[in-house]
């Protein structure tokens, strides 16, 4: 019988891509851990997206104006956008598990905050501390997924806790939002709030206890910022993904107003949307795991194809809803590129996994602008397919340039 393995020198000394389970630990791990990240994912879906729909409820409990209570949306995306490198680096001597449950425990304070908020101005600082942890979390749960498993089913388990954010679009956020209505808008933020705090207490039960890597540190983690392919990876997301955003941000006027779809359709049109978040999202961390390069370009051709299909088909009622559900698997890309940031991070890898949906964000902001500024230009409201459609031509732009510097980088290395 073989002697126990002690630990040696060369374990203290693991770098970030070794800090991770060993073959047996992940067998044995199961699926519990996965579980515990995709409830803390799904509960951060819901808080980010039920507010919009009890903006009115709100609005009319703060004493403000609608457009005012749509900045507290603008809050949590700053929140998110600041937060996610700003934890990332303080937090690069954590242990990866206490980490998860210091953000979750920060998610949960905040929307609580959200919920006791007596005016506008503490509700606007409420969500900007609720979306800090945002991005880091995402990040920090992505790397854990992926040590968990095998290297060649990384973006599956990436994708399984992604799965909770893209659920939460069909599941959280309506239940939520039917809740708020019911009792009053503040008791959504009390059960998002009780998710966190589940989160936490299920991260701390399930997920494995790894101590942190002696090396980390913030300087080490800020030379992320000095890896071209960080970089392009990450305009990839802020630009390619923005397309799905100018669709959807004005996926109901579109129908409403152009197709003449009967309001109580609706409903059905944005559950077709989350229906195509989660395949597009576990489709395309399955296929990131046999080619992830070819993945990512790919996926950035198919969502500039459905988008740009979406310009003849929103007059189109039931064409439209179609569309819409296919504009929806453009998530696939999510993971996809998760994966692509730990593979060129080197040392920094928690701060680019959570610059990623930092990306996501700007994404999300670009594409609702640009869409708002072709409306207003008389383009009418099918025009939001075609930006779109240049948005997604932007990141494959990005894509080639990454792929094509990587092939310069051989001849010199031989």
């Amino acid at each position: 019988m073989p002697a126990p393995h002690a630990p040696s020198a060369a374990d203290s000394d693991r770098g970030p891509h070794d800090v991770s389970l060993s073959s047996r630990d992940r067998q044995s791990s199961g699926r519990l851990p996965l579980l515990a990240l995709g409830v803390g994912s799904f509960g951060i879906g819901t808080g980010e997206f039920v507010i919009m729909g009890l903006l009115p409820d709100a609005a009319t409990d703060l004493g403000i104006s609608i457009p005012q209570a749509g900045h507290l949306i603008s809050a949590y995306a700053l929140g998110v956008v600041v937060g996610a490198p700003l934890l990332a680096v303080l937090g690069a001597r954590w242990p990866r598990r206490n980490l998860l449950i210091a953000l979750m425990a920060v998610f949960a304070a905040g929307n609580i905050a959200s919920a006791l908020a007596p005016t506008y101005l503490s509700m606007m600082v409420a969500r900007l501390l609720t979306g800090f942890p945002h991005g880091t979390y995402f990040g920090v749960a992505a790397l854990v997924a992926a040590s968990l498993v095998a290297r060649e089913r990384r973006a599956q388990a990436v994708g399984l806790v992604m799965l909770g954010l893209t659920t939460a679009t069909l599941v959280g956020v309506p239940i939520a939002a039917a809740v708020g209505t019911w009792l009053g808008w503040r008791s959504a933020f009390v059960i998002v709030g009780a998710l966190g705090a589940l989160t936490a207490l299920l991260v701390w039960r399930w997920v494995p206890f790894v101590p942190a890597d002696r090396h980390a540190s913030p300087l080490r983690e800020l030379s992320a910022l000095g890896r071209k392919q960080v970089w392009l990876t990450l305009g990839i997301g802020a630009i390619g993904f923005g397309g799905m955003f100018s669709v959807f941000s004005y996926v109901k006027p579109t129908m409403l107003e152009l197709a003449h779809m009967p309001a109580a359709g609706i409903p059905v049109v944005l559950a077709l949307f989350g229906v195509g978040m989660v395949v597009g999202n576990l489709a395309g961390a399955r296929l990131a795991d046999k080619a992830l390069m070819p993945t990512v370009g790919g996926v950035l051709v198919w969502t500039a194809l459905v988008l740009g299909a979406f310009t003849f088909t929103a007059p189109h009622a039931w064409l439209a809803a179609f569309n819409v559900l296919l504009v929806g698997t453009a998530v696939a890309l999510g993971p996809a590129l998760q994966i692509r940031l730990m593979d060129v991070a080197g040392d920094a890898q928690t701060l680019a996994a959570a610059l990623n949906h930092s990306a996501f964000n700007l994404a999300n902001a670009l594409g609702a602008w640009l869409g708002g500024l072709t409306i207003a230009a008389g383009f009418g409201w099918e025009s939001t397919g075609w930006v779109g459609l240049l948005l997604a031509l932007g990141g494959l732009v990005i894509y080639a340039w990454s792929m094509l510097s990587m092939e310069r980088r051989v001849p010199a290395a031989a």
